[in-house]
């Protein structure tokens, strides 16, 4: 690693060493022209994606003491397509699962959706308009376990029904994590999401919004409102500046990993906010 003076993103020796084995391995199985000159420390790569993650920068104004903004995208853009960024994320899951007592297989999830602006950079085709939100940008439909993890995630324009981005979710989790048979959903899915899960083997449940006044959190769905809370602490997936809806997806991934590592390690994620303590603050 470079000496030049840290970044409150970077990673520390604790959290590098718990993904630096999966770069690794990627660096060895790298073969054909120009992979024999080794110029880039790895975990410079990684300290600028998560730098440019947490901070919401355009990646051409990295500061100068990393690796050339370029070469950082094309990494970043590498681990996406080759499963490298979900490969760290999913480690890190697996970790934290075991870490809260869990088995790393869960049984049991959650299922939402998030609507955020787009900026100019993004195309038409790839964006609308959520009508109840009234907001105009893409969707993330989300999946997670029941302490907040993501398990799966797909990103669409927000135009697209809740419904239609649930059933391609409820696919993706099925393939991926086939021990879970239970999914909690809020009453903006409709009942072809429900049979879509039945014939995966997943009993999809409504929990239904009480008719008070105020804010309530709900059960079981309130975890995956706090893992949108948890992502808006990153400032680049807080709006969608990603070109391809793919790139806006390993996005969610990288804020996950930065929120995991920083858990599993026992460092505090820091944030923008003034910090406040409650024990100074009279009633």
């Amino acid at each position: 690693m470079s000496a030049r003076r840290p970044y409150r993103s970077d990673l520390s020796d604790a959290r590098w060493a718990l993904i630096e084995p999966v770069f690794t391995a990627w660096r060895v199985r790298r073969t054909g022209p120009g992979t024999a000159a080794r110029v880039h420390d790895l975990r410079e790569i990684v300290n600028a994606i998560l730098y440019v993650n947490r901070t919401g920068i355009p990646w051409e104004y990295l500061p100068h003491d990393f690796p050339p903004h370029k070469t950082v995208y094309d990494y970043y853009a590498k681990w996406e397509a080759d499963g490298t960024t979900q490969q760290v994320h999913d480690l890190l899951r697996d970790k934290t699962r075991r870490a809260h007592g869990r088995s790393a297989k869960p049984t049991a999830a959650v299922v939402d959706a998030q609507s955020v602006k787009t900026s100019v950079n993004v195309a038409e085709t790839s964006q609308g308009i959520d009508a109840g939100k009234k907001i105009k940008g893409r969707k993330r439909h989300v999946i997670t376990d029941t302490l907040g993890l993501v398990l799966a995630v797909l990103v669409t324009a927000a135009s697209v029904h809740d419904t239609a981005g649930g059933k391609l979710l409820l696919d993706d989790l099925a393939a991926a994590h086939p021990n879970v048979t239970k999914v909690w959903a809020d009453g903006g899915y409709q009942s072809s999401v429900f049979n879509r899960g039945a014939r995966l083997g997943i009993d999809v449940e409504v929990v239904q919004r009480e008719h008070t006044k105020g804010f309530k959190p709900l059960p079981k769905r309130w975890v995956i409102e706090r893992t949108f809370g948890w992502l808006m602490q990153h400032r680049r997936p807080a709006r969608d500046y990603e070109a391809l809806p793919q790139r806006s997806r390993t996005m969610v991934h990288w804020a996950m990993a930065n929120k995991m590592s920083r858990e599993l390690t026992g460092e505090c994620t820091p944030t923008w906010r003034i910090e406040t303590d409650i024990s100074t603050v009279t009633a």
